[in-house]
């Protein structure tokens, strides 16, 4: 299996463009999850080529920022188009190397197609504003500019998405982008820049030389990025810990962050939920990827007089849920990404044990030996929101909680630290609309009748709290891309002041 599978990542990296010097002579060891066999090693980028890197993103950005935004977008309709004609082997490599099933891989390179439609589109809809002025005379406007190269952190449960996110609505705004992706998935990122040099091959000499940039390293390398006033905007994916810390340097640095950070997610069950659809929603957020969304459903409050029809069945889903190798068959769950992210579940585990609650699943699952990190999803009924509860824990692991008013189960859910997703499934109009409330959800996302995960690509995504409040893909989110300029402009003879400020001054004539 092992010399299959290497072979495979070669002959896929080889038909989307990646040169061999790049993934096998290189220092930082790849392997995949799937096995926990080696698949790859790649080149490391050194500080003194990193710094110079970023001075090319930056000459790039003074030539781009020129280029026409409906123009620019068309360079973004090429990234579209390679991605369309390699999905295929794109979302088999995001398999190979996050462990993600098939079809989870493959919507993945869908979402960045969909995301370069959007950016597409938005190429002509960078809109400013017309207001009005109180001076006689006079005409404000407000207009958006490209805010500098930006620089793009991503993890490894999303390797390719996220910076499509970023890189679309960039490149449209007129920015260039420096990636430094996850060590756990840089073959992803390899491919990806491969696949962005050959649409910009095809869209000719308007784009210049390391308009998109990569930065394969460790945290080293993303510190380096981060500390450059050369990135006026750093957008950065990961856990809190490494969001504070991003968004801390970047502000010393009077910079903009766009942080995507941790997600304590939940989900409310009502008394007049549809259980069938409810059962299906929590089943695919809580354990989709394996539990390794920032999206999944992590905390399940179900209404006291629903609890003892929805859990049980719930319990046996858990049990009977398909866990293994998703290339070898039609498993749902596929392995965990490395050792430390199983001894976390393990530790999380017996944390909410010791608190009073009630664990079903979370074995592990002996699927390629010990090298890879299979386990089966744990369900744990908690008495309350204690403990590890509170936390976010990167695997299959779902609270399940009683409560007796929907009042309850809001105050709940925003009892913790993080706010990126939350749902409710409810057929109660009422129930509904106090949930959407300002007295609702606290989060950055609000669902109704699915549940926390599955964003698309339309709806700004991101979240509240110490999920950092960024905003990235959809919505006006360009704009976190742009630096705001108001403007005013006097078309008349005379020079009234605003607020009826006065300041008359005495001297001769400018006439001839």
């Amino acid at each position: 299996m092992a010399a299959s599978l290497r072979s495979e990542v070669t002959t896929l990296l080889d038909s989307l463009g990646v040169s061999a010097d790049l993934y096998t002579r290189g220092t930082l060891a790849v392997t995949s999850p799937l096995t926990g066999e080696r698949i790859a090693e790649v080149a490391e980028i050194s500080a003194e080529d990193a710094k110079a890197t970023i001075g090319r993103a930056a000459e790039a950005f003074r030539v781009w920022r020129t280029v026409p935004a409906p123009r620019r977008g068309e360079l973004v309709r090429l990234l579209g188009e390679e991605l369309r004609a390699n999905k295929e082997a794109l979302g088999r490599l995001v398999t190979l190397e996050v462990g993600k099933v098939p079809s989870e891989g493959l919507g993945e390179v869908q979402e960045m197609i969909d995301i370069c439609d959007f950016a597409v589109g938005l190429s002509r809809q960078l809109y400013g504003l017309t207001i009005p002025s109180e001076r006689p005379d006079h005409r404000l406007t407000e207009q958006w500019h490209p805010a500098g190269p930006v620089g793009i952190i991503s993890a490894f449960n999303f390797p390719v998405a996220v910076w499509s996110w970023n890189a679309a609505l960039a490149l449209v705004c007129g920015d260039s982008v420096i990636w430094k992706p996850s060590e756990k998935t840089p073959l992803t990122a390899l491919a990806t820049q491969a696949l962005f040099l050959k649409a910009a091959a095809r869209f000719g000499t308007d784009a210049p030389a390391a308009l998109s940039t990569l930065l394969v390293g460790g945290r080293d390398i993303g510190e380096l990025m981060v500390e450059d006033r050369r990135v006026p905007v750093i957008s950065a994916t990961g856990s809190t810990r490494m969001g504070r810390d991003v968004g801390e340097r970047v502000a010393r640095r009077f910079g903009h962050s766009i942080l995507e950070l941790g997600g304590n997610n939940a989900s409310i069950v009502t008394p007049s939920a549809d259980l069938d659809l409810t059962l299906r929603a929590v089943a695919f957020g809580a354990m989709g990827t394996a539990g390794q969304r920032c999206t999944t459903l992590r905390r399940l409050f179900v209404h006291s007089s629903v609890y003892d029809t929805l859990v049980p069945k719930l319990v046996n889903v858990y049990r009977s849920i398909s866990v293994g190798n998703p290339i070898e068959g039609a498993a749902l769950v596929g392995p965990l990404i490395d050792a430390a992210s199983f001894t976390m579940l393990q530790d999380s585990l017996k944390a909410a044990a010791d608190a009073g609650g009630t664990v079903h699943g979370g074995t592990r699952v002996d699927v390629n030996g010990e090298a890879s990190f299979y386990a089966r999803p744990a369900l744990v009924e908690m008495p309350s929101q204690v403990g590890p509860v509170l936390e976010e824990t990167f695997a299959p692991i779902l609270y399940v909680m009683k409560y007796d008013t929907l009042e309850e189960a809001i105050a709940l859910q925003n009892d913790v630290v993080q706010g990126l997703s939350s749902s409710i499934f409810a057929t109660d109009i009422r129930e509904v609309e106090q949930f959407l409330s300002a007295r609702g959800s606290d989060c950055g996302i609000a669902n109704v009748n699915m549940g926390p995960s599955g964003a698309e690509i339309g709806g700004a995504f991101g979240g509240e709290k110490e999920t950092g409040g960024g905003r990235e893909s959809g919505s006006d989110s360009w704009k976190a891309y742009m630096r705001r300029q108001t403007n005013a402009i006097n078309y008349g003879r005379t020079l009234p002041l605003a607020q009826g400020v006065t300041f008359d001054v005495d001297g001769g004539s400018t006439e001839a």
